[in-house]
């Protein structure tokens, strides 16, 4: 099955996430990989993937780069390129055509801009894959959470569960009371909460990965 992966913001751990189903995914004995359409700055993110992937070449898991740390259409501007939606497509199908299960892995948040008209969430939508959403376990956090939840389920898609990523060994009040207090407000799953550093994922989300 291929997912979606966002997050509610940039840095809270989307390719570490990927990562994570990925590997647990392969250890099932499923050709899984990942696919980063479009990556901004450096090529770590694409390039974790790829090593999880089984060393796939890094212009298949990651077709676009720009070397601007900006968001895709601020990066084309700057170095003068142009993107074509279609082609993030088109890539998205070549790679699903060749693998049993494909985590695509966006940059950033929800409505970063891919083109002046087109966002991260046009390209999920043109995909039609259940979303997961991933988000830091942090003061603030169930605010982002919940208005990001709403855009996904706006843009007429499924949110197939959420992730709470624990960045820090040490936990203040939020990230606490967050995972309980999140179960409460919203019917979608909390597939996991992932303590800094952890390589494993809940038996909850590999059933959700594997369509149980």
């Amino acid at each position: 099955m291929n997912f979606f992966i966002t997050g509610t913001d940039t840095e809270v751990g989307k390719t570490y996430v990927t990562k994570l189903i990925i590997e647990t995914l392969r250890a099932e004995g499923k050709y899984a990989v990942g696919f980063k359409p479009i990556s901004c700055g450096d090529r770590e993110d694409g390039h974790t993937l790829a090593a999880a992937s089984g060393g796939l070449n890094i212009d298949e898991i990651n077709p676009l780069h720009f070397n601007s740390a900006v968001a895709p259409h601020v990066a084309a501007l700057l170095e003068n390129k142009s993107i074509d939606p279609a082609d993030l497509v088109s890539s998205y199908h070549d790679i699903a055509a060749k693998y049993s299960s494909v985590l695509v892995e966006g940059a950033g948040g929800w409505e970063v801009p891919i083109t002046e008209k087109y966002f991260i969430s046009d390209l999920a939508k043109d995909l039609n894959l259940p979303v997961i959403l991933v988000a830091a376990n942090r003061l603030g956090s169930l605010n982002h959470i919940l208005l990001t939840l709403a855009a996904i389920k706006a843009k007429g898609l499924t949110c197939a569960g959420i992730v709470l990523n624990q960045l820090e060994d040490e936990m203040d009040t939020p990230m606490i009371t967050n995972k309980g207090i999140l179960e409460s407000l919203t019917d979608i799953p909390l597939l996991d909460h992932i303590i800094h550093g952890q390589d494993f994922l809940s038996p909850e989300f590999l059933d959700v990965l594997l369509g149980v």
